[in-house]
């Protein structure tokens, strides 16, 4: 197959006519994979996908295979297969239309994985909001098991699995995999302790292995094709094809699939360019709890390195455009304002850090801002990153460090003018007196 960037490989049934059917998806090579998993071991499964490089879709970029080569091999306890289909991250917009448009490749990559792992469960946690995604696997998952490629004794293997579809009731922090796993128990979503990690004691204190629902799309076609055919896209250490959610400033915003690696550039071609014609002045790579960049990373490519190496992270490649008509102070305290409200609160960092960072970016956005607000912002932060519990607290300060780095100024514009001139003044002065020091 072509490397082309618009060759569709996750997307290609997307179009066709009722393609959320079972009839359909069996022309266009359905549950194929399935009876060429089922021939194999489990071992050789976790081979194949390990050597074709696939990595975590929904944001970490974990190698797959390793993930699942942790599962024990033995089955004193039931081993659990659990896809985070919560998908809350603002921009991210892959998961939902994949459920809808092709649920039985989720379900075909849910029984190969769970087969591989020796599971004999599998739950599909999906985001409560998105009840035509809930009532579309549902309904997948009747079709499948009326065929015969779920419940017992699957295409006469021997091989038994049950799939469960839980609705979550929309809380942002249930994306995190041990927030997600206490919420399917029927707890509040917060997230765990680790160690223990799932793989050793998630769900029902058994082995459980969390995966995204892009991941899990991804297997049937490696199992089908082969590794050396999956690695043929992307980059050596990011291989394969990527869902990319393009909103924003753009003519035509949508998912746009292409190769891991891909820069901005070509996207922006793909989605018809800005919008109206007026300049890019910042993005997000990965939604928004991402670090974000501006015009000058047009060209960087976007896989887990290179995303990193440009200061970013790739996360679920939530591309979000944003013109010169948007204010950076404004959008990042809207993207503040979420995280706030989206804290669980068990821990204090995030708990508090989230309220007062969203109440300075709230009184500086209504021009009451002081020159040391800014300071404050990026203390608080430094408060925040790498002492929340989970990942959240991160997220939440990524878009306010990336914004003053890259557009102090229409912070201090926020500030009052004769102190923003004091300001500029001494950090002349300071630039001066360590002129003459060297």
């Amino acid at each position: 197959m072509s490397t082309d960037p618009v060759t569709p490989v996750l997307t290609k049934r997307w179009l066709s006519p009722r393609s959320w059917r079972l009839s359909t998806y069996e022309q266009l090579e359905g549950y194929t994979a399935l009876r060429k998993a089922l021939a194999a071991t489990p071992e050789q499964l976790v081979n194949v996908v390990k050597d074709a490089g696939l990595r975590g879709r929904g944001g970490a970029g974990f190698p797959a295979g390793v993930k699942w080569s942790f599962m024990p091999p033995n089955e004193d306890k039931p081993h659990y297969l659990v896809i985070n289909a919560d998908e809350g991250e603002p921009g991210t917009c892959k998961d939902i239309p994949l459920m809808m448009a092709d649920p039985h490749s989720l379900i075909e990559g849910c029984v190969i994985a769970s087969y591989a792992m020796r599971s004999h469960h599998c739950f599909i946690y999906v985001r409560g909001e998105a009840l035509h995604c809930v009532r579309r696997l549902n309904s997948a998952v009747r079709e499948a098991r009326a065929a015969g490629y779920l419940g017992q004794n699957i295409l006469d293997t021997g091989y038994d699995l049950d799939i469960t579809v839980h609705a979550g009731a929309g809380a942002y922090i249930c994306g995190e995999e041990t927030a997600l796993l206490d919420s399917l128990e029927g707890r509040r979503g917060q997230p765990r302790l680790k160690p223990p990690f799932p793989a050793a004691a998630g769900l029902y204190a058994a082995p459980t292995t969390v995966n995204n629902v892009e991941t899990i799309a991804s297997v049937p076609f490696i199992v089908n094709a082969g590794s050396a055919w999956f690695r043929s896209m992307g980059r050596e250490k990011s291989p394969g094809p990527k869902i990319f959610s393009i909103s924003g400033h753009v003519t035509k915003p949508g998912q746009y699939e292409a190769p891991m690696g891909t820069t901005l550039r070509q996207l922006l071609e793909l989605c018809g360019g800005m919008k109206d014609g007026i300049p890019l002045k910042f993005w997000t790579p990965g939604g928004s709890s991402t670090p974000m960049f501006t015009a000058e990373h047009l060209d960087v490519p976007l896989d887990f390195e290179g995303a990193a190496e440009a200061g970013s992270m790739l996360g679920t490649t939530a591309v979000q455009v944003f013109n010169e008509t948007v204010s950076v102070p404004w959008a990042v305290m809207k993207w503040t304002q979420f995280y706030e409200h989206e804290s669980c609160g068990k821990c204090t960092p995030c708990r508090e850090g989230t309220y007062w960072l969203a109440q300075i970016l709230e009184r500086m956005v209504a021009g009451e801002g002081t020159v040391s607000d800014i300071d404050t912002l990026l203390d608080v932060c430094d408060n925040i990153f790498g002492r929340s519990f989970c990942a959240l607290g991160d997220g939440a300060v990524s878009p306010i460090q990336s914004g003053i780095k890259y557009f102090r100024d229409e912070f201090l514009a926020l500030c009052d003018s004769n102190a923003v001139n004091a300001a500029r003044g001494n950090d002349e002065r300071r630039e001066l007196a360590g002129a003459h020091s060297r």
